[in-house]
Parts: C-alpha cells; structure tokens; sequence
C-alpha cells in the first residue's frame, strides 16, 4: 500500500488485507477500537472481514472523521477516529517500517514529544502523532514501555515476531478497552456492544454482581474491587496495566506499569514546599490537556475545580455551563457565568428547562450508548452539554473538565464530616473502615455490635477481614479510585465519545495525586480538608470569591427536587413504558420488585424528595439494558435519530438578568385552580406561642421550611385556610387573595409534595 498525505477512509476491508508498512499517517485522536485475534495459531480468514466491519460500525460515533482496518496472520483490527493532533497525516493503524508491530490506540499521550527526544538514534518517526513513539519504546523497552508515558489511553498492540496481542491502558482508566475470550479466539473493542457482534460472545447481565454493586446500593463502606462490566464474562483491561495474550498457547498475563500510591505521609517538604509543587503540577497537567491542533472547550461548572482549569489554560476556551432548576437554585449556574467573566472567557449557559424530559426512546438510547446502570441525571446533562456544543460549536473536538478534583484532593472531606472539622472526618472514616471489615468478618465484627466501646482494636478486625492494615484514610482514597474508574471516567468518556468529542482531565495526573498521597499527617487537616491544596495553589490565580466558594454537588441538596421531579416524569411516562419494558425480562422478573419497583415511583411522583430517584433508575437501567441487549437496536448510534439540541440563555448581567433567567428555566405543571388542595399527611404547621409571627413547615417530623407571617402573610393564610373540600379558588376568594400573590408558591408546594389533591374515596 502506497504512501498517503490524508487521513485513512476506507470502505472495503478486503483492499488492505496485507499489512500496513508504509501508511505516513500516525495516530493520537480520541478513536474506537475493534479487533479479533485468533488463539492456537492459524490466521484469520476472509469470514473475520464482515465481523470486524460490523464491530467498527458499532463505535463510528466515536470517529466520525476515518476509518480504517488491518488483518494480517492471526489479528484482525478496525478503528475509527476522531482528529485532534495531526488531522491530514493523523489516521491509524500504525506499524513499524518492517510490520513487525502494529497498533491501534485510543486518547493522547501528552508527552510524546519528550518521549521522542529520548528514543534511540536512528529511531525515525514518520508521522506527526503523539502514539507512534509507543511502538519504538516498546521495541527499545519491552513491557517497560509505558512507564514514563503520561496521558490517556486505552491500545491494542500485535506483536508479529512474538506473535503476542498486547492491551493497556492509562493509570487512571480514562480510555475503555473491553474483551470476551474463549479457547478460539478473543474479541475486543471501545465499547461492550461492538463485542456483542459476534455471535460467540454472552449477552447476559451480571445480576448478582450489578445488584451487590457498592455505587448501586450506595452502601456507606469503602470498596476497592475491581471495577465491573455489568455483564457476565466481558472483562475491561485493568487500568495502569498491560495485558498480554501469547495467541499461540492463549497463555495471558497482567504487568502493572503503575500502582496506586499508598497514602503514608512520606513527602518530607514544607507545607508551602507541597502548595507550591502542587500548583506547578496542575499547571503542567493543563498545559498537556491543552495540546491540540483543533479547538479546544471548557465546562465550567461554577467550582473551583474547572474554574482553576480555565484559569490555567494558556488555550481560552470557551466555556459551557449547565443551567437547569437545580444548578439556578445552588448558584452553579450564577458562578459559571461569573468565573467566565472573571477569566474573560466565552460563557454559554445550556438551557435544561424544568418541563424538559427525556422521551422514552431517548433514554434508552442514551442508556445503549453508556452501558451502564449507573446511567443517570449527570451523565445525561453531561451528554446534552456534549450534544449542544456539537450543534453550536463544532469547531471543538475536545473538552476540558474538572473531574477528579474531588475525589483526590479531600473534596468529600466536609460533607463526609456532617458538618463537623477535621477530627470528625477522621472519626467517621474510621467508622466506615470498620463497618466495611464487620460485613467482610462478621464473627469478629460483632464486637462491635455489642457497644459504642468495643474491646477488641480496630486494626485487629481490619487485618483479619482484609489481610493488611491499610488505614481508612488510605482506603478512603482507593475507593475514590475505583468510582473514577466505575462512574466517573466510564461515563465522561461515553457521554463526550457519543457526540465525537474528546474529554480531557487534568486532575487525573498520576503526578497530581502521589502528591497529596506523600502529605505527611499532620499537614492533612490544613492541606486535605476541603481541598486546600488545591484553594491555596489558586492564590493570586483566580479571585477569592471562587477559590473559597464552597463545593457545590451538581444537582443535590438546595434545588434537587427539580431534578428529581425531570426524572420521574420520565419514567412514569406513557404509563410506566420504561418499567414496563424494565421488568418484562427474564433476568428482571428472578432479581426485581415489580410491586415495590411501581410503588417507589407513585411516591416519588407525589413527592420528589420522598427517596432517591436514582437507586429506582439503577434497577430499571438493569432491566432495560437486559432488553436492549437480548434485542440489539437494529440502528448503529451514529445513523440513529437524535432528540432537538438543547438551547441557551444568552446572559450578559446575571443580576439585572435573575428574575427573567429563573422564569425561563422553572417551567412548572400549571396550577389548577379549580382543584381542592390540602396538606399532604406527612406535613404538619406548626406555630410556637413564644413567636408570634413564626410558623414552621414541618414534613416527616423535621422542620423543612420557616414561614414569617409578616413578610409571606397571603402565603401562610392560603396554608392555614386548606381544608381538603373547598377549591383552591374558593379558598383565595375567602381569603380576598388573587391567584397571582400565590400562584409560584403553590407550584413550589406540589412539586416538593407539601400539597397534594386529595384521594376520592369509592
């Protein structure tokens, strides 16, 4: 095959069946991965074409600017791309001058040009990419060959003289790599549904281990197992890992290139020592996420945490910002426009209106692109915000985030305290270390369960439940991990891939956190709690507005209820549809609650903040994903039909702007006025004689709400005169009131279940 100056585009596999030794073009984009190799020796024959053309077809929408395919011997290999770093000369695969190795890689190795000047001379690079000096330090390094790489990726590499099939991926789990194995042959790809093209490979749930999921029941004790694929025997390359597989015996083996550090106190610098080199890390770390020869975007949530990436980036990129009920209500939205504004850069606030809810057909294939049950309200806004810059600003093909920040940086440290200090931080991680080892050693755990004193050491239960004495703070910070790798990088890499843009994470530098893993003890309170390190790296880089605003979660706490109320909505829709469809598999119908399932839903609907809609989408996304895998969508996502590309809200002054923002995104159910209305039954008004004008909203025995008669008299007398029997208009005509003095606060009460209409009873 000759020499070409574009980017690989081919349609007919059986045009490159021989190997690929002399294409120019290097790789480096965000791109999908697929293959099969063959075990026991023998090559491929013509029949691996259709499969691997169908396989590619399944993850185009991660590339949409290429695609190309290799088969040669025993592999067969296909991949499409996204260009980021040399777009004319940038197409994969990528081989060495005699064919030996081949490779096909997904993401960016940020220091490949520093990686370059190292290699051996005589060493000739032919492309511009960033991943063609992976094959020469695999030539020069062996399986050392990742160890001074930095970026994110997941690759596959064939090494013809060993015939060896080599997987790996970055330290962090940023970029997916899934596979199915048996005796004859191995398949893999990007995503788990290219996988399922192949008709050897299982396609059923893993609904014992999806059920038992720690972050499905949210069960309150650290959990450091490897992550999941959610179906039984798909296996995901282990991060910071590398995987090889001898296709003449199927012999396989597992070489760590890095390991999660150990959290030991062990840097003996200063604490302006640890500040210092902190800030100049996160720098440098920008810097990298910034290399492209595309534009490059920012979603600034309003936090620190992308607020600090914004303020570092030397590429001003414009800036996306969520506006929806929950993130008007905390002032995440508010912070976003203003941080832009402080760094002088573009802001787009993407409109999520509170009567906006996603159709039937929408989530479920939202939840087929993500395949996971962990499929949710973050994810979802996430994925619009990917799906709205496509439409507005395609010029961008990557995005900056801020993710990572917390989980690494003490970012739960407060919440995690119950509004306590450090000391309670401490204390209450102790006591989930000790709760997880009672589950893994019950006989010795019972000690505890005997009294708030209990006689026998902690670290006596931890060594037996665990085999070590890892403390909690420690294991604190490898559960983190595993959410990274279970949720966080899971779906941020989905969510961006589903619209053909790349996600980039500057705090997930493996430099970032040996840093705050070598903090000594003491320095924790001061460094650690409430991400300081990260606060005070920020001083004299952003204003001290933004680096001593609290941390904000994305839709929880102030505001959730609307976000909430979007997603019930959605499932409650045409009937129950998405349950109904949920519950009707086999696998649903052994592991589910119908009954319990259709219940938690009817009180949710009557009050949004009654539980948490999320742990009820988690069993439905199971049983849905059951549906869509045993009837596999007969449209690829990248030809499938979209729902309309949210909008924006052109802001230039938010105060002067407030009122008329929050109008355009609390859109409510109309109040009708000719309903009876009364307070629901778990609500109570109360009044303290020792306050004449104070009177207290109080819902399952817990003052919510404080309601001043002076200021809100209308409001407290429409509350005060409900009754269950008369109207809402007869009640406002008694009272002498016109609808319109009342009318948000009457919305506001039915959407947080304060009101609610009476039954009819038969």
């Amino acid at each position: 095959m000759s020499e070409c100056a574009a980017p690989i585009r081919v349609r007919h596999i059986r045009s490159i069946v021989s190997i690929v030794e002399n294409v120019s073009a290097g790789g480096g984009p965000m791109c999908g991965l697929a293959g099969v190799a063959r075990c026991g020796g023998g090559s491929l024959g013509g029949e691996a074409d259709d499969l691997l053309r169908r396989m590619t077809g399944m993850v185009a929408h991660r590339g949409p600017d290429g695609e190309a395919f290799h088969r040669s011997g025993p592999v067969g290999l296909g991949f499409v791309r996204l260009s980021l770093v040399d777009p004319v000369g940038g197409g994969q695969p990528l081989s060495t001058e005699d064919g030996s190795l081949v490779l096909i890689a997904n993401g960016e190795i940020y220091n490949h040009r520093e990686l370059a000047a190292g290699l051996p001379r005589g060493a000739r690079l032919r492309t511009g990419s960033d991943c063609e000096v992976l094959l020469h330090l695999y030539q020069r390094d062996g399986l050392a060959f990742l160890d001074n790489v930095r970026g994110m990726f997941s690759l596959v590499l064939w090494d013809r003289d060993r015939n060896r099939l080599v997987f790996a991926r970055d330290r962090f789990g940023i970029k997916p790599l899934f596979y199915h194995r048996n005796s004859e042959r191995i398949v893999f790809s990007s995503e788990i549904k290219a996988l399922f093209e192949d008709s050897a490979c299982p396609r059923r749930i893993d609904w014992a281990g999806a059920l038992s999921d720690q972050l499905m029941t949210g069960a309150m004790v650290f959990d450091d197992s490897p992550p999941r694929t959610w179906y039984e025997e798909i296996e995901l390359a282990p991060a910071g890992s590398i995987v090889t597989f001898d296709l003449n015996n199927g012999e396989t083996r597992t070489h760590r290139y890095w390991d999660f550090p150990e959290f030991d106190g062990s840097s003996t610098g200063s604490e302006t020592d640890l500040i210092r080199s902190y800030g100049e890390t996160l720098a440098s770390s920008v810097a990298e996420c910034g290399m492209a020869d595309v534009e490059i975007g920012l979603f600034l949530s309003g936090g620190i945490d992308s607020a600090a990436v914004g303020a570092l980036s030397d590429v001003k990129p414009r800036t996306f910002t969520a506006l929806n009920g929950s993130t008007l209500v905390n002032s995440d939205a508010e912070y976003g426009h203003r941080i832009a504004g402080w760094l002088g850069l573009d802001n787009d606030q993407v409109l999520f209106d509170t009567s906006a809810v996603p159709g039937v057909e929408e989530w479920k294939q939202f939840l087929w692109l993500l395949e996971t049950p962990l499929a949710g309200p973050e994810a979802f806004y996430k994925y619009e915000l990917y799906r709205y810059v496509g439409a507005h600003a395609p010029e961008i093909k990557a995005m900056l985030l801020g993710g990572g920040a917390d989980e690494f940086n003490g970012g739960y440290s407060v919440s995690f305290a119950g509004g306590g200090e450090w000391p309670d931080f401490v204390a209450n991680m102790n006591r989930m270390g000790i709760r997880g080892d009672q589950h893994r050693k019950p006989d010795l755990g019972a000690w505890w369960d005997q009294s708030d004193l209990p006689l026998v050491r902690a670290s006596a239960l931890r060594t037996a439940a665990a085999g070590d004495s890892r403390d909690p703070y420690e294991m604190l910070h490898r559960w983190k991990y595993r959410d990274v790798q279970q949720y966080n990088c899971w779906h941020e890499d989905r969510t961006a891939a589903g619209n053909g843009i790349e996600a980039r994470v500057p705090f997930l530098d493996h430099r970032l956190v040996e840093i705050v893993a070598a903090i000594p003890e003491h320095l924790r309170p001061s460094l650690v709690w409430d991400k300081q390190i990260l606060r005070r790296a920020m001083v004299g880089v952003l204003p001290e507005e933004a680096i001593a605003r609290p941390k904000v979660p994305f839709f929880y706490g102030e505001g959730v209820q609307h976000t909430y109320r979007t997603f019930t909505r959605m499932l409650a829709q045409h009937g129950d549809r998405l349950l109904d469809e949920a519950l009707s598999g086999p696998g649903a119908r052994e592991h589910l609650d119908a009954d319990n399932i259709r219940a938690t839903l009817r009180r949710l609907e009557q009050d949004p903040t009654a539980g948490h809609v999320e742990f009820l989408l988690r069993v439905v996304n199971l049983g849905l994903m059951e549906q869509l895998t045993e009837s596999i969508p007969a449209t690829p996502l990248a030809q499938a039909a979209k729902a309309s590309v949210p909008s924006s809200v052109l802001v230039t002054d938010w105060d002067a702007q407030q009122e008329k923002i929050a109008a355009t995104v609390l859109r409510r159910p109309p109040v009708d006025f000719e309903a009876v209305a009364e307070l629901d039954d778990s609500v109570m008004l109360l009044h303290s004689p020792d306050d004449a004008t104070s009177w207290y909203v109080v819902i399952n025995g817990t003052v919510e709400f404080v309601i001043d008669e002076t200021e809100a008299p209308e409001w407290l007398g429409m509350l005060r005169a409900l009754d269950g029997v008369r109207s809402l208009d007869q009640v406002l005509e008694s009272l002498g009131h016109a609808r319109e003095s009342v009318e948000p606060l009457i919305a506001d009460a039915f959407e947080l279940g304060i009101l609610t209409h009476p039954s009819t009873v038969l």
